[in-house]
């Protein structure tokens, strides 16, 4: 007997008696009884109460009824009567209904929860199913014998009562057919009754029409036509076809047509490569002779549009759709190779739609990930992406996952791949519910499909459908899968099409007959060669780029330092905005050490000086409120700041009651929203890039709670980022708030490593700045919006600098007719440009280190240039300052080893400057750090002195003397000297 089986034994001998006492009990009254009984017969029957009313009418629960004190009611019996013993009152015969009630009910539940295990997913059949002692009738105390008695299950499964034999039948039809559902782990009582009644009631399947079912079959020919009329034309040729899932198509046509009726009229998709031509194509209806000339070598955009585009399954393409006269918009978002990654950009993008349509129920836009079964499993964004669909500041009412598993990962087989059973197991850890469905049954799919938009929309969840199939090719069509596979590509290669499968079950079942399937096919291979044909003079119109809320934003042509745009605001304008700041509603218990920096907040305000960066930071937010510009910022703690200096969203003290002054400056103002951000880094800046693509009028942000840990989102700025538009023609303002600064806080806490966005730098494909006054930086904030193109923005922000005495403006830097500043000049009083002895060029906020120390010093010689914007590389603005010291000594000051930094970004550049200008300083001097494995030293003491080093060298250290990095002698180079 197996451990379970030993565990069920309960149900048997004199411990049925005992049991059937305590349901009864359970149904009078559940507190009766103890706590962990009531949990398991409440799991045995959705309705208790209806179920004692039913057993109370027939009598079938005796409360004369004892164990304790009793007679053992499995001695044998007292000789009596044989007639009266087969009466109806027969308290043995009760005893037998109540407990095959009991076990009846329990074996239903085992199937709910376990039958999934024993369905037929597999198409190829390549792993053998073990039977589970749960799902197996013996281990509650049936036997062969009980087969056809009746048991009264109250009308679960639909059914009053119903011998045992029929109960299993309908058991294995619901849950152990072609179909398996994961749904009793959903602690959402409504949503798992919901699912049980959806499936139960019809045992789980649909009946289709005739029509309905010749439409699955012109899904499946255009899904597997389009992949063999790919591989005869341009074989060998890479694709990542569907072959083998092709029954995704119709799924997702299941999904449209549904969701339209209830309400969805917009659908944004993400997908990774593999499918992704054949969705673009049988879904997306993009113009098969687009694809066909983009195989033939053309480009997927017109001539005249910049970009280094993209391989073609990495493309993304948009439309709409009509269903029986409702208009769905889809689109399909660009993704790289790195799978997964683009699952929040999905819904970041949903979310903006959502917002901008009004749409607060969350039923009108619908995001859509496929994902790959290896990369679901292994990818940790997907936890991630699943992470944010309840938060309030991410959450769009749920999620459609349709995973295309292949049971194979690149050469990876699953039991090398996942620790689970399922690829999907990640997501029940967030109440999805799962359909596992076998993707060799078209109609299993569908009704599946059907099912979870309807979940969806009624419940504003995340749904997950796990499409078991497999990948006909290798990884690619040029790959070779039988060396790592053999056994499963043997099989595949006698195994029927999903076409070819479902095409014969509709001439058996006489819905349509062998010649019509066939000039279905023929048909449509017709088709597809006019298509082609038609492909070797295709010209692409236009750009699937600026339109829509897009409309007036241009592609940058020109220099970008050429560009000057009006960023300040009327001083009127300021006052008014910068004394809302301040404002709290009367009885709103502020924390004191807030309101003293509102309160401060309102002097500089009223005094006209001293604004502070957080204070900067809100006026900019507050004009482009007031201005009808929406701002949203996301990140870790940003609502009061990493260094308790923004405090944009204020808590009631006693109440804990929430108010942001951002969002009461005036009653036609556009909104406020500040997220705080779980603690997680990748999925977030992704849906804020995500978001930031349908806003582009938003200035939307995402803030790290120190600037490195943007590091956990790499993938995120390489691949969307800093490249979108070049390769996708997607356009992006988001703006990336980096906190920077060397205080000595470690390795972890000083660097956000922006030697890696300027890298990244090329194109003018962004803006890296360090700005070092609250002025300047409230300018690159509004420039981010008061452009007609749009650039995503790397600010490193302060630390130290947040409560420096000298890091503050005066109002009317501010206010009409100023403006950002890539560089700023030196603005002391020295001796004249001729005869200063040395220039320093910085950025950022060691500029006050070497300010303090030569004010110090009482130096007038030395004169101090900051460069504020790093990329795009304002090289005009930089000759104009360095012309002024023609004679003078050139270095440039970082606080960041040398093989951090900007060094190796400006080291050339400036040397490019100095030959054209002729300066006695044929090139810039390094003085910094020396190059280091890590950024920083973990000893404050070590800190301080290499601090004073740099500063003491930068301002009065003879230039010879300076180390230079990337200079050292080898011991070769002695020997050869």
């Amino acid at each position: 007997m197996t451990r379970h089986s030993e565990e069920m034994s309960f149900l048997s001998g004199g411990n049925a008696v005992f049991i059937a006492e305590l349901y009864g009990r359970y149904l009078d009254d559940p507190a009766s009884v103890d706590p962990s009984w009531v949990r398991f017969f409440h799991e045995l029957h959705d309705d208790p109460g209806a179920l004692a009313g039913d057993f109370k009418g027939q009598g079938a629960l005796r409360r004369d009824l004892k164990v304790i004190g009793a007679a053992d009611p499995d001695a044998p019996p007292a000789k009596k009567d044989a007639k009266a013993a087969a009466t109806a009152s027969d308290p043995a015969a009760i005893r037998q209904a109540q407990l095959d009630s009991i076990r009846a009910l329990m074996l239903i539940r085992s199937y709910r929860v376990r039958g999934h295990l024993q369905a037929e997913l597999d198409p190829l059949g390549l792993t053998a199913q073990e039977q589970h002692p749960e799902l197996d009738y013996r281990t509650y105390g049936f036997t062969d014998a009980d087969l056809d008695r009746e048991i009264f299950i109250d009308n679960v499964l639909g059914l009053e009562s119903a011998s045992l034999r029929k109960i299993m039948q309908v058991l294995r039809d619901t849950y152990c057919a072609r179909i398996g559902v994961e749904f009793m782990h959903i602690q959402d009582p409504d949503q798992k009754a919901w699912i049980q009644k959806r499936i139960e009631s019809i045992h789980n399947r649909t009946d289709f029409t005739p029509r309905g079912k010749q439409a699955i079959l012109e899904r499946l020919t255009e899904a597997e036509g389009f992949e063999r009329f790919l591989q005869l034309k341009y074989t060998g040729t890479k694709r990542f076809g569907l072959e083998g899932g092709e029954t995704v198509i119709p799924a997702l046509e299941q999904i449209l047509k549904r969701g339209s009726q209830l309400g969805l009229n917009d659908v944004v998709m993400g997908m990774a490569h593999r499918g992704r031509l054949n969705v673009l194509a049988n879904f997306l209806k993009k113009p098969y002779q687009a694809i066909f000339s983009e195989f033939q070598g053309n480009a997927a955009h017109p001539e005249d549009v910049q970009g280094s585009g993209d391989v073609k399954y990495h493309l993304g393409t948009s439309g709409d759709r009509d269903f029986d006269g409702k208009v769905v918009h889809l689109s399909l978002v660009p993704n790289p190779s790195h799978l997964e990654v683009v699952g929040p950009v999905v819904v970041g993008k949903v979310r903006a739609k959502q917002t901008h349509r009004g749409d607060t129920e969350r039923t009108s836009v619908l995001g859509i990930i496929l994902h790959g079964d290896a990369a679901f499993a292994g990818q940790g964004i997907v936890p991630e992406t699943f992470l944010l669909s309840q938060l309030k500041g991410y959450a769009t009412g749920g999620t459609l996952h349709i995973i295309i598993n292949n049971q194979i990962g690149f050469t990876t087989a699953p039991q090398y791949s996942r620790s689970g059973p399922y690829c999907s197991d990640v997501a029940k850890g967030f109440q999805a519910p799962v359909f596992h469905v076998n993707a060799d049954d078209p109609e299993a799919v569908v009704h599946v499909a059907r099912i979870a938009i309807e979940f969806r929309q009624e419940f504003k969840s995340d749904v997950v459908i796990d499409m078991q199939c497999y990948r006909r090719q290798g990884h690619n069509e040029a790959d070779e899968p039988g060396f790592t596979q053999p056994l499963m590509y043997r099989k595949i290669a006698g195994h029927p099409t999903t076409r070819a499968i479902y095409g014969a079950k509709l001439v058996a079942e006489g819905v349509m007959t062998a010649e019509e399937v066939e000039a279905v096919s023929a048909d449509f291979q017709a088709l597809l060669e006019r298509e082609f044909q038609a492909s070797k003079s295709f010209k692409v119109n236009k750009a699937d780029w600026l339109e829509g809320k897009w409309q007036g934003i241009v592609q940058l042509a020109d220099e970008e330092e050429f560009r000057e745009e009006k960023t300040g605001v009327p001083i009127d304008l300021l006052r008014e905005v910068g004394l809302g700041l301040a404002r709290v509603p009367e009885g709103f218990a502020v924390n004191r050490k807030v309101l003293r920096q509102l309160d401060a907040k309102r002097e500089m305000i009223e005094s006209g000086a001293g604004i502070d960066w957080a204070t900067a930071e809100a006026l900019a937010f507050g004009t482009l409120l007031v201005e009808g510009n929406p701002v949203r910022l996301s990140g870790q703690d940003c609502g009061r700041g990493t260094f308790s200096q923004r405090h944009c969203r204020l808590v009631d003290q006693e109440t804990e009651a929430r108010f942001e002054p951002l969002n009461l400056l005036r009653e036609d103002q556009a909104r406020f929203e500040v997220i705080d951000s779980p603690l997680s880094e990748e999925a977030v800046l992704a849906f804020e890039y995500g978001y930031s693509q349908v806003e582009p009028n938003s200035l939307v942000m995402w803030e790290g709670q120190f600037g490195d840990f943007a590091n956990g989102a790499q993938v995120i700025i390489d691949q969307f980022i800093s490249s979108g538009e070049s390769k996708w023609l997607r356009m992006s303002g988001l703006v990336l708030l980096l906190p920077h600064g060397y205080e000595g806080q470690g390795p972890e806490h000083s660097s956000a490593r922006w030697e890696r966005y300027l890298q990244l730098s090329a194109e003018d494909n962004w803006l890296v700045c360090n700005v070092s006054t609250p002025a300047n930086y409230f300018h690159a904030l509004r420039r981010q919006l008061r452009r007609n193109y749009r650039k995503p923005l790397v600010i490193m922000t302060p630390k130290s600098l947040l409560r420096h005495k000298l890091c503050v403006s005066n109002l009317d830097e501010f206010q009409a007719g100023t403006r950002f500043y890539r560089v700023l000049a030196e603005t002391a009083h020295l001796i004249a440009d001729a005869k200063i002895r040395r220039v320093l060029l910085c950025s950022g906020k060691v500029y006050y280190d070497l300010l303090e120390e030569r004010t110090r010093r009482n130096l007038n010689d030395v004169a101090i240039i900051r460069v504020e914007q790093l990329y795009p590389w304002p090289k005009d603005a930089i000759k104009h300052q360095l012309a002024r010291y023609p004679n003078a000594e050139l270095l440039w000051v970082q606080e960041e080893p040398a093989n951090m930094g900007p060094w190796t970004f400006v080291d050339r550049r400036i040397e490019f400057i100095c030959e054209e200008l002729d300066l006695k300083a044929k090139r810039a001097v390094y003085c910094g750090r020396k190059a280091a494995a890590s950024p920083a030293s973990g000893l404050y003491k070590t800190h301080v002195a290499e601090q004073q080093a740099i500063i003491e060298k930068a301002l009065v250290g003879d230039q010879s003397d300076l180390f230079q990095p990337f200079r050292r002698a080898t011991k070769l180079s002695r020997l050869h000297a």
